[in-house]
């Protein structure tokens, strides 16, 4: 079964398109991975540094253009979560990443798959 030439150069455009859509996303998707891995790491490392100082010494959190005295246990759990929410949204984005990827080779393939079928001419 043959298609016209009009509807076969649709597909093969709406499928390129679906290509180029999932490698843009898969690409912005990984640098924001990068980032939020980036600011994970600076959380655990702040988090450690606070472990290791003396329980009497204060800890103050910039607020604006001030700081603010805060409680040892208080900045630990504003760390703790905010790690974790980062840890979530790093699960999210590469589940998200591998999806991208997956659909992109997908349209690559369909595409092999028409051109390699196509009638020789």
């Amino acid at each position: 079964m043959s298609l016209p030439d009009e509807t076969l150069r649709k597909i093969l455009v709406q499928i390129q398109q679906t290509a180029i859509q999932s490698q843009r996303a898969h690409t912005l998707t990984t640098q924001q991975t990068s980032v939020k891995e980036r600011e994970r790491r600076i959380l655990q490392l702040t988090i450690e540094e606070i472990g290791a100082i003396k329980e009497d010494v204060n800890l103050y959190k910039g607020v604006g253009k001030m700081f603010m005295m805060v409680p040892r246990n208080d900045m630990e759990k504003q760390l703790k979560s905010q790690e974790k929410e980062l840890s979530d949204d790093i699960a999210s984005l590469n589940k998200k990443s591998k999806y991208l990827e997956k659909q992109f080779n997908e349209a690559q393939a369909q595409l092999r798959d028409i051109f390699h079928h196509a009638p020789k001419q």
